[in-house]
């Protein structure tokens, strides 16, 4: 690796198992750690350090100060609400894992969040507006105080990173911050910027309609503010466009942006960002295989191989193993349970893992499930999620209907033990997603031999029909159905099953590790620095 990139920080709201909600914890732990194995490679990580995270657990300690180490690092930072000066102070503390050294930012705001974006039954019940599911109403300002921070811890540290890579809409202000801003402008002048959009949707913008409000906590000029406006709100993936390099996390959904209406559910973001002449570009996501390999996970009942088994009798024994823990039912922190499995291990499992919303399909899911389940007595289905109150009471509804009873259930809440065992003891997974930037469950459930049924939309592409899982066009009923169908009769072919089972592996492991991405984004980083030095050397000086 040049050493053009040798220095390499990322900002984001999530990292592993510090603090999840979705794929971006795992792009942002595992693209850092295979980049911290390049020789002479430095990778540094700024997180908030929530409420829930156990610091002891993790191994973080408080950061000493560098102008003096008997004190802990503090950092003052300026968070102005309309014309009154305010200021929150930021702890650090850090610990170094696998060669990424991680910064946490222990702060009042953060600590008083249960979850990483939204409130928790806890917080309902302790405060009733509050309520469970829904955003935190301060996210704006959860946002700009850790890129801000983020920002001042580095200049703390005297550090100048070539590259900052910064996730999702959560951290897209820190480009305009570090290009406008007095004293970061110049400190941060040889600093190219990397932005990932890891989810376009309506609602993922971190867009703020108060336009006053957004120009007196951020401090950029009113002009960045006027200029970047979606739909009346400002945006922070359009005021990052002019100052970094921007990709999303897969060719097709770039492609699915910026030359298809399929951008109406950005509320046409793509198309806006084409006009201003920002070519997004699209670097599918890459998985690490052994995280996921069940010949060698330590929470699964019986290990397997879904490359070299004959027959996967270790993935029979985790199926049986599941439905007996799922009768009895015992008593999980955070988890419900809702209906029955009464079929035997020897009926195919169908299984889903996904937030419960508009995004990830489960509507259609819900209109699909009933005929499917009338018209295939032989078949059981296990869900796990969470959503909002109405939805989540509609699958309490389905699961105890009559003529569906005893074949599906409703694992309410997420526990990761519980979600490695359904990847494990699954046949087929299904993502119905309406729209899916990349899609890691893909990876994760084809890694432990559960084949997934996917909407052929956005990453979700990369799952080849008939060759590594099977796959629908339309997002409707008889669409999701006729995939159904096609998997009960594949399920009593084995020599087919396994035949997609090995090459699904085989697909993951050519074209899909994080050593082979990585390459992707170190080439995507040397343009950021390209783009910052022409565009220093653009500047004219009167």
């Amino acid at each position: 690796m040049k050493k053009t990139v040798s220095n390499i920080w990322m900002v984001s709201r999530e990292y592993g198992d510090i603090a999840g909600a979705g794929g971006v914890k795992d792009v942002a732990q595992q693209l850092s750690e295979s980049l911290a194995t390049c020789n002479g490679v430095r990778v540094s990580v700024v997180l908030p350090l929530y409420g829930f995270v156990d610091t002891a657990s993790v191994g973080a300690r408080p950061l000493a100060d560098p102008a003096n180490h008997d004190s802990d690092l503090r950092l003052t930072v300026d968070m102005t609400y309309d014309g009154v000066e305010y200021q929150e102070k930021v702890r650090v503390l850090t610990v170094v894992h696998n060669g990424v050294v991680i910064y946490l930012l222990e702060s009042k705001r953060f600590q008083e969040k249960s979850d990483v974006y939204t409130y928790t039954a806890p917080d309902e019940a302790q405060h009733a507006w509050q309520k469970q599911g829904s955003g935190h109403y301060d996210y704006f300002a959860m946002n700009v105080l850790l890129q801000k921070s983020a920002l001042s811890l580095m200049v703390a540290l005297g550090e100048h990173p070539e590259i900052v890579h910064c996730h999702d809409g959560h951290t897209a202000l820190l480009p305009p911050l570090l290009t406008h801003c007095y004293g970061w402008r110049d400190y941060f002048r040889t600093t190219g910027v990397v932005v990932t959009i890891h989810n376009a949707g309506i609602g993922y913008h971190q867009e703020v309609d108060d336009l006053s409000f957004a120009k007196s906590i951020t401090g950029l000029p009113q002009a960045v503010i006027d200029e970047n406006l979606l739909g009346g709100a400002f945006d922070p993936f359009l005021a990052a466009s002019s100052c970094s390099v921007m990709n999303t996390v897969s060719e097709n959904y770039a492609r699915e942006l910026q030359y298809t209406d399929d951008d109406f559910r950005t509320g046409w973001l793509g198309h806006e960002l084409k006009l201003r002449g920002l070519d997004l570009e699209g670097i599918t996501n890459g998985i690490d295989p052994s995280l996921f390999d069940p010949a060698a996970s330590p929470g699964l009942t019986s290990s397997f191989s879904v490359e070299n088994d004959t027959e996967l009798l270790g993935k029979n024994v985790c199926k049986r193993e599941l439905l007996e823990q799922l009768e009895a039912k015992n008593e999980i922190v955070g988890i419900r349970f809702h209906g029955s499995l009464s079929l035997p291990a020897e009926a195919p499992l169908f299984t889903f893992i996904a937030r419960l919303g508009e995004q990830k399909g489960i509507d259609l899911l819900l209109d699909s499930l009933p005929a499917f389940l009338e018209t295939n007595p032989g078949a059981q289905v296990l869900l796990q999620g969470s959503g909002g109150e109405e939805i989540e009471e509609e699958l309490r509804e389905l699961v105890m209907r009559p003529e569906v009873y005893g074949r599906i259930m409703f694992v309410c809440g997420y526990s990761p033990q519980i979600a490695k065992s359904i990847y494990a003891a699954g046949d087929f997974f299904v993502i119905p997603s309406l729209y899916e930037p990349c899609g890691l469950t893909d990876f994760i459930a084809q890694l432990h031999g559960n084949i997934p049924i996917v909407h052929h939309v956005g990453g979700l592409v990369k799952v080849i029909d008939g060759e590594t899982g099977i796959a629908f066009k339309e997002p409707l009923v008889h669409s999701l159905l006729e995939a159904f169908q096609r998997a009960m009769d594949l399920y009593d072919n084995k020599k087919e099953m396994r035949r997609i089972q090995k090459g699904a592996i085989k697909h993951i492991k050519k074209r899909y590790t994080w050593k082979k991405v990585m390459s992707d984004y170190v080439n995507l980083y040397r343009k950021a620095v390209i783009l910052k030095r022409d565009q220093l050397q653009g500047d004219t000086f009167f």
